[in-house]
């Protein structure tokens, strides 16, 4: 099994790059902390016995030296090496990482070849939710019917409701229908794939995530969903001239409504996330005399299992492990 090979691998992964990026808290340089966990990631990735190929990353090859669609990572000489796709956000919401606040995370997705949407960088409007309300959004409906509809399969009422949306001028006639609705508006600086893996959880207090975010951020997000069994619907949106011209430039279909399962088609899909700050779902990394502790979200499609993972990591002079990335 794939989960048996990755596993407890890809969570070291993501786990190595939220400690790098934690290190870069609170310095106000979101650039400077992306980069470090974008360095460590893709040195712990290269470890693994795998033939790997980013479908998601950090941009074009141009535009990112590391980590960029389409990068062979692992190891290629390898000939019984699985062929494996891989999207990864080594660190989402790099604001919070620069100014300290909640909600970063270091992420990554696995699968087999062909099971990862390569979506381009550009923007998607989502809706998302957990199993409850599997199959009763429309994302061309309005916000009000979806509510109503959410509300009646997850047993409450509207008001009971609690809808993630980026705090985003384009999202006032959103937020107005929203609250509109009577359902209760938690707004996001950034983020909205941990807000999306946080409405799929119980416990989190967000029900519903509503709103236009980035598009890879969408694939990283349903990979999550088919593990959970959640639901996210997706239609790609351009904004800009730049956007625009990429989307002329593939030839991108925008009227185009992507399921869960066509956004990460995949049969063996893994999907690890660390928290670099605190946040809805997970702690943030935390430093102490003598180690790291770090908590991990690490799920599969092939063992419908969810783990959150608690983890020390105790310094180790005998094989000169200091636990610190520079």
């Amino acid at each position: 099994m794939m989960e048996n090979a990755f596993g407890l691998a890809l969570m070291h992964v993501t786990e190595r790059a939220a400690i790098a990026a934690a290190r870069t808290m609170g310095y106000g340089d979101r650039a400077y902390a992306d980069a470090e966990a974008v360095a460590v990631m893709r040195e712990e990735l290269n470890q693994l016995q795998m033939k790997g190929t980013v479908v998601i990353g950090e941009g074009e090859r141009d535009k990112a030296p590391m980590l960029y669609v389409g990068e062979q990572i692992g190891n290629w000489s390898l000939e019984a090496a699985p062929e494996i796709d891989i999207a990864v956000d080594p660190l989402e919401n790099t604001n919070a990482t620069a100014n300290g606040t909640n909600n970063a995370i270091a992420v990554l997705a696995i699968s087999e070849k062909g099971g990862l949407l390569g979506a381009p960088d550009i923007y998607m409007n989502k809706i998302v939710v957990s199993h409850e309300a599997k199959g009763v959004i429309d994302l061309e409906a309005p916000p009000k019917d979806n509510l109503r509809k959410i509300a009646k399969a997850m047993e409450r009422e509207v008001d009971d409701l609690v809808v993630a949306i980026l705090k985003r001028d384009r999202h006032a006639e959103l937020i107005a229908q929203v609250r509109d609705a009577g359902a209760r508006i938690k707004l996001i600086p950034d983020g909205d794939l941990s807000a999306g893996i946080a409405a799929a959880s119980r416990g989190t207090g967000v029900h519903v995530v509503m709103g236009i975010g980035g598009a890879p951020e969408g694939v990283l997000t349903a990979a999550a969903m088919r593990c959970l069994d959640g639901e996210i619907l997706g239609q790609l949106v351009a904004i800009g001239a730049e956007q625009q011209a990429r989307v002329d430039e593939l030839g991108v279909d925008l009227q185009r409504i992507y399921t869960t399962k066509e956004l990460a088609s995949g049969e063996n899909i893994i999907f690890a996330a660390t928290g670099v700050t605190d946040g809805d779902l997970l702690k943030g990394v935390r430093f102490f005399g003598g180690g790291i502790r770090t908590e991990t979200c690490i799920m599969t499609t092939q063992s419908a299992k969810v783990r959150l993972v608690d983890t020390i990591h105790k310094e180790r002079s005998d094989i000169g492990l200091k636990l610190k990335y520079t």
